[in-house]
């Protein structure tokens, strides 16, 4: 979801979390050595640069060495499932987004794990509240202006995403379920082209994370309509949210959290649900964060396993009500 200059630097600043301090003793005997944190995408995607950067938190405030595996494809589910299999002792973990709560709706019995049951959710790290963009060219100035162009020329409209069942995707089916409008979904494999074309011209319109589009925003190559959710963008404060404009239930919201093994010991679960909290919350992780367009949350285990439920059952819904399957 994010572009390429936008993840070098998320990469590098997350050396400066070095400064972070060791506030948090050892859970007895553990760490045993490098714990691995598997990330379900491959190297240089945005889940990857923020994992790195909650690798890097954690090796200050817990101490031990924090290693990313990247174990992509399978629309997440080979790297996710590594999680749901390894030893419970601390060594492994899995930072995820989305696609954990999409894929139990998309899917169903063909995911190879429980999503509820084996796993204990660490803390919800981050959002990143998707923006509904179209292109520069597109006679609609506003969300309501959007929705009678759509209305008044059905099935005209197209937009891209990174595949299907994927957040930009439900985003658009949100909007088409809410507003009660006829548009084309055009999947891509993989963001990156998806935002080429918009730029382009070649998809009408869009749903992305903010910090991935915004020097296009702010150059007028596309122009942004709404943010998804109740709470506007600080990066885009001028650009009214979903809410705002008269439909609250287009609510997409990518999330990135952390996660272990079910039965992991509570020791461990619980030195580490606390320095990702506080690590998120407050100091240059916060602070990077925010920079980058993110919104921080550091929250409890409790309140990412509610999280997940939450999400679990709005994007189960989603899927039923637009009638989508996952391809072969």
């Amino acid at each position: 979801m994010t572009d390429r200059r936008t993840l070098l630097t998320t990469l590098a600043s997350a050396a400066a979390l070095s400064a972070l301090p060791v506030r948090f003793a050892r859970a007895e005997g553990w760490p045993a050595g490098p714990v691995k944190v598997i990330v379900p995408y491959p190297p240089g995607a945005a889940t990857d640069a923020l994992a790195r950067l909650m690798g890097h938190a954690l090796e200050q405030a817990v101490g031990g060495t924090f290693v990313i595996d990247n174990r992509g494809g399978g629309a997440t589910l080979i790297g996710t499932r590594a999680v749901a299999t390894a030893a419970p002792d601390g060594q492994t973990l899995g930072f995820v987004d989305t696609s954990f709560v999409i894929n139990p709706g998309l899917f169903g019995a063909q995911v190879p794990f429980d999503t509820r049951k084996d796993f204990a959710p660490l803390s919800l790290m981050a959002v990143a509240p998707l923006v509904l963009l179209v292109h520069k060219s597109l006679p609609a100035a506003s969300l309501k202006e959007f929705i009678a162009l759509a209305k008044a020329k059905p099935d005209t409209l197209n937009y891209g995403s990174a595949g299907l069942g994927s957040a930009p995707h439900l985003a658009g089916e949100q909007l088409r379920q809410a507003a009660q409008i006829d548009i084309t979904h055009v999947p891509y494999r993989g963001g990156s082209t998806v935002l080429t074309d918009l730029i382009g011209g070649q998809v009408q319109f869009g749903f992305t994370t903010v910090p991935t589009m915004i020097e296009h925003i702010r150059s007028g190559a596309v122009r942004a309509l709404a943010v998804c959710g109740t709470t506007r963008s600080a990066l885009l404060p001028q650009v009214p949210t979903m809410a705002e404009s008269g439909l609250p239930s287009v609510d997409a919201t990518p999330l990135f959290g952390l996660i272990a093994p079910a039965k992991t010991p509570p020791a461990v679960l619980a030195k580490l649900s606390t320095a990702a909290s506080s690590a998120v919350r407050e100091g240059p992780l916060h602070k990077r964060l925010v920079e980058l367009g993110f919104v921080p949350v550091g929250s409890t285990a409790e309140e990412f396993k509610a999280r997940i439920d939450s999400e679990i059952a709005k994007w189960t819904e989603v899927v039923r009500k637009g009638n989508i399957k996952p391809t072969a």
